[in-house]
């Protein structure tokens, strides 16, 4: 039997396509859950129709992705920013900046949730950033991240400067953990000496209190 799907089926074929299944899994199955529905003669021919439209269309899509995709990456992006003498950003560049400097130079838009950006830039170089333009095409973006008033150093240089940025970073991590642990070990000791101050005392209060001679003389006195 002939049915056309309506969503995509595990082991039976894609959503709109057309494929032969037994009787009994149509009838039982596909068609009660609205899976797939009977091929008519007509809805079928209006599928063929649908399929070659649809095809021209992502062929047309194709060239212009492969037409952007040479337009994007024949072009570096500038971006001037304020930094600091090892290269570190006063901000960043975040995925919605470069989206929108590439609408502003070459007036494409992009989604900035296709960029492969994980974490935005916070240093000055030059990065290369994936974008997914449509399915299957994607365009690798060249940025400049310069610092404001300058260009960028030799590359040798920028790694130096990377180096010196990673060990500030490190010490700066070291010295807060040295600060969190201070903090930490002053509050136990806070805790310690309050929970002390606390406890109830074993000794007797003072008006209970007696004197080791006059607990002599109480003793012989009872005996006598």
């Amino acid at each position: 039997m002939q049915v056309v799907l309506r969503q995509d089926v595990e082991k039976v074929g894609l959503r709109g396509e057309v494929v032969d299944v037994a009787a009994g899994f149509a009838r039982n199955y596909l068609l009660p859950r609205r899976l797939a529905e009977p091929a008519a003669p007509g809805r079928v021919a209006e599928l063929e129709k649908l399929a070659v439209s649809r095809a021209q269309h992502e062929a047309q899509s194709f060239e212009q992705a492969q037409e952007l995709v040479q337009k994007l990456e024949g072009t570096e992006l500038r971006f001037d920013v304020q930094a600091g003498e090892t290269g570190t950003l006063f901000g960043s560049v975040t995925a919605t900046d470069i989206a929108d400097r590439v609408w502003e130079t070459q007036r494409v838009r992009i989604d900035r949730r296709k960029l492969d950006l994980p974490d935005s830039i916070k240093r000055i170089g030059r990065y290369e950033i994936p974008v997914e333009l449509f399915a299957d095409v994607t365009a690798t973006l060249r940025l400049a991240v310069v610092p404001e008033g300058g260009e960028l150093p030799p590359e040798e240089e920028l790694e130096a400067l990377d180096q010196v940025a990673a060990q500030e970073e490190a010490a700066a991590a070291a010295e807060a953990e040295e600060a969190r642990a201070a903090a930490e070990a002053a509050t136990e000791a806070a805790v310690a000496e309050a929970e002390a101050e606390e406890q109830p005392s074993d000794e007797p209060p003072d008006g209970d209190a007696q004197s080791e001679p006059a607990a002599e003389a109480q003793a012989e006195s009872n005996e006598s």
